[in-house]
């Protein structure tokens, strides 16, 4: 019969009884298992030592006193001379209130968001903790695995280290404290000390910053929202923008649906909650003159290149030196305010101005309003997008002195000018759009000119014919190089590579314009701009920061040194911001700005090594309607870059540079002429089409009376139409044909213009510097909401 299988038991006995022991060859039995014993022993023996230790250090970790940070001192901001207080900001701003007036529901929203277990858990979680070292092991988004009483100790007893040390302190403390105090005492001083953004800390400032209410009216929604916004209030505060809201749902959700899990509400009453409503944000404290826009953004380095929370900034302690000088500060603000216009046309005016240090990226002045707070929180020089116009022209300039066309090269200089490049067919396009015709102001022609003069004067038609020689893509590399960046409202969007980009049809901020120009005034070194130069805290946070200059070659030393020659005559006789720039009583180099129909108004300029500044302006909304014409305003006719733009910019740079040297522009760079690849050339200028198409109607404009300039700016009408869309996106201009004042209207064509400052001696002939022709290309009309039209007047 078959044996029926035998236990592990009854095996082990037959093989004893067999005699089949295992013995070593010397025949002493071996001993199994003896390495084993000695790891077990070990392990149990470090085991013990660990609880020993562990219990030492228990036993000698004191609990800080809860409400120690409310004896943190503010953070400061200084000017950049590192004494002269700038501004202040993180004053601590608490009413702590007792557990009982918070309603239960509003707790348990918290407990929903960040510790479910906590009236369960020792204050520690080993199961979160083990959950988020195994989700970030495995590549999953990181997990904080901390309770409640954790978030509490870190925050405000330690630092934000993330080390070892700073991590077993917390857990021992944390466990001390929920051993010596209450649940509800340590939920009570967690809510009391928590940081919600909008300069509140705690439960009770926060309910009256987002709600305008007082934390025992709050209902479960309410505080879902509040459970929220803890998590990161720059991320989840809906009043910040669209992300922000669209994140701070989703999260909202969450919490009401853990209270559901938790059985802390009923399924009827998640159904029936709704987003709730915040008030617009406030700032209580802080600069809330121009000085509040500078601080805002030193928050947000503070962010964004520290790395810093909203909770350690809020929690103060530290010495900000930031780049602004104060002078040049005070200045932006005197030349604003002394310089705005009068009267009911002059109302809803953006002015916004940015100076930087070139070759070095230090913001010394920004101007982006005169108010911030109070619902109030509109920065011109950085939210404020608009057409560029003129301003562009630059860096066509250095894109086609980068290819080897260089600053003699002679075009025509004649109004109009064809091509079909520039050719625009759209329902509400003229027939000189339609046959691709270019303009100058008021139809002025200029005859044979080179590159020098055309920047000086802002020759439209000129520079069509370089942009297409040069390459519109190059244009456009060209700019991005130096720093500027195209916008559709709020949207990054790359810049135009259209025929028309060189009359400046893109959307741009003043502040990106600055760093550019600061670029051409470095010889082509562009740097990154920054507002702090140095953070030093000995608080709650130890923090030892200077900035790291982030300084890069953009274009080539000679050819960002003929560009400033061709830009430092507009403040010579003749030049588009004379006489107004010319004030200065200093070498400048820059260029002036104004959109088709006057919907946009610059003027950005540099002195040599010391300041490069962008003042831009536009009016209402930005749409391109005419209420929103930079005309009859105060005492000008008509704003142009070389009115109002230029006045402002002047009178900034002669209180900023008040008392410095005086430094001249650097040498000519010479850039030789080298032959293009695949384009013919031609000994003589080129001319417009002989074909002529119905010529544009010219009106004659209100003489202009200004006490800043009376310099007739050149406008430009080309392929292009205009638009109603808004200058905060991806806009377009309509053109401008009008004549300028009869005092300033250029003789016949036939000869070049009669100036104070004629082109230089040194010129060679066309024959010498063969100009490359401009290469014709079919007609393409516009994309559906692209940038299309000329977008400039000089």
């Amino acid at each position: 019969m078959p044996q029926t299988p035998r236990s592990r038991a009854e095996a082990k006995a037959t093989r004893s009884r067999s005699g089949r022991s295992r013995r070593r060859p010397d025949g002493r039995r071996r001993r199994r298992g003896g390495w084993l014993r000695k790891i077990g022993l070990g392990v149990l023996a470090l085991a013990l030592l660990g609880v020993i230790g562990i219990g030492i250090a228990y036993a000698m970790t004191d609990v800080p006193k809860p409400n120690e940070r409310a004896t943190q001192q503010a953070s400061v901001l200084y000017y950049s001379d590192g004494k002269t207080v700038l501004d202040r900001v993180a004053q601590v701003n608490r009413e702590s209130v007792d557990i009982a007036k918070v309603p239960r529901d509003v707790q348990e929203a918290f407990l929903a968001a960040e510790d479910r277990s906590f009236y369960e858990n020792d204050g520690i979680s080993p199961k979160g903790i083990g959950r988020a070292v195994w989700v970030t092991l495995r590549g999953g988004e990181q997990q904080g695995g901390s309770t409640i009483t954790q978030q509490y100790v870190k925050n405000y007893y330690l630092t934000q280290d993330r080390t070892l040390s700073r991590k077993a302190k917390e857990l021992l403390i944390s466990v001390k404290i929920d051993n010596e105090l209450s649940k509800e005492q340590i939920l009570q001083d967690y809510l009391n000390t928590i940081y919600f953004g909008r300069n509140a800390d705690g439960i009770q400032t926060a309910a009256r910053a987002y709600f305008g209410k007082d934390i025992s009216t709050l209902d479960v929604s309410q505080g879902a929202l509040l459970a929220t916004v803890i998590r990161g209030p720059s991320l989840y505060d809906p009043r910040l923008g669209a992300e922000q809201r669209e994140v701070a749902k989703d999260r909202w959700a969450y919490v009401l649906d853990g209270m559901l899990d938790e059985g802390w509400i009923t399924q009827e009453e998640r159904d029936d909650a709704t987003f709730p409503w915040t008030r617009p944000i406030a700032t209580e404290q802080g600069a809330s003159d121009d000085l509040g826009f500078v601080t805002e953004e030193v928050r947000d380095e503070l962010r964004t290149r520290l790395k810093l929370t909203d909770a350690q900034i809020s929690q103060g302690g530290f010495k900000i030196v930031t780049t602004i000088d104060k002078r040049a500060q005070d200045s932006a603000r005197r030349a604003v305010e002394e310089n705005y216009p009068e009267g009911d046309r002059a109302k809803n005016l953006h002015i916004g101005l940015v100076s930087i240090a070139p070759g070095d990226g230090a913001v010394r002045a920004m101007y982006g309003g005169e108010r911030f707070g109070k619902g109030s929180y509109f920065n011109d020089a950085l939210d404020g997008k608009m057409q560029a116009g003129s301003t562009m022209k630059p860096f066509t300039m250095l894109a086609a002195l980068d290819k080897g066309i260089p600053l003699p090269t002679v075009y025509s200089g004649s109004s109009p000018f064809y091509s079909e490049d520039f050719a625009y067919d759209g329902p509400d396009a003229t027939d000189i759009q339609r046959a691709g015709g270019v303009v100058n102001y008021g139809n002025a022609s200029y005859g044979p000119v080179d590159m020098r003069t055309a920047t000086q004067k802002s020759i439209n038609t000129y520079y069509a014919q370089l942009n297409l020689a040069a390459t519109p893509k190059s244009s456009a590399a060209a700019a991005k190089a130096a720093g500027v960046q195209g916008y559709d409202g709020g949207k990054k969007i790359p810049l135009s590579t259209s025929p028309s980009n060189v009359f400046g049809t893109d959307s741009v901020r003043v502040f990106d314009m600055a760093n550019a120009y600061a670029t051409i005034a470095a010889q082509g070194n562009r740097a990154r701009p920054y507002f702090i130069a140095s953070v030093k805290g000995n608080g709650a946070y130890e923090i030892d920061y200077e900035v790291k200059k982030d300084v890069r070659k953009a274009f080539p030393q000679d050819v960002s040194r003929d560009a400033i020659q061709a830009m430092s005559q507009v403040g010579a006789p003749g030049g588009t911001g004379y006489p107004t720039v010319a004030n200065l009583g200093r070498p400048v180099a820059g260029k002036t700005g104004t959109t088709s129909n006057n919907y946009a108004a610059w003027f950005n300029g540099f002195t040599p090594g010391q300041l490069a500044t962008a003042v831009g302006i536009y009016k209402g909304d930005g749409s391109l309607v005419e209420k929103n014409q930079l005309v009859n305003i105060g005492q000008y006719s008509e704003v142009t870059g070389g009115t109002l733009p230029a006045t402002i910019w002047t009178d900034f740079m002669i209180g900023a540079l008040k008392g410095e040297p005086v430094k001249q522009l650097p040498p000519a760079g010479n850039v030789q002429y080298r032959p293009q690849p695949g384009v013919t050339t031609s000994t003589q200028p080129p001319a417009p089409t002989t074909t002529q198409p119905p010529a544009p109607t010219t009106t004659q404009p209100p003489s202009t009376t200004t006490s800043s300039s009376t310099t007739t700016e050149s406008s430009t009408s080309s392929s292009t139409s205009s638009s109603s869309t808004s200058s905060t996106s991806s806009s377009t201009s309509s053109t401008s044909t009008t004549s300028p004042p009869s005092t300033s209207t250029p003789p016949p064509t036939s000869t070049p213009p009669p100036t104070s400052t004629p082109p230089p001696t040194s010129t060679p002939p066309p024959s010498t510097t063969p100009p490359p022709s401009p290469p014709s290309r079919p007609v393409t009309p516009p994309t559906a909401g692209a940038s299309t039209t000329s977008g400039t007047q000089d």
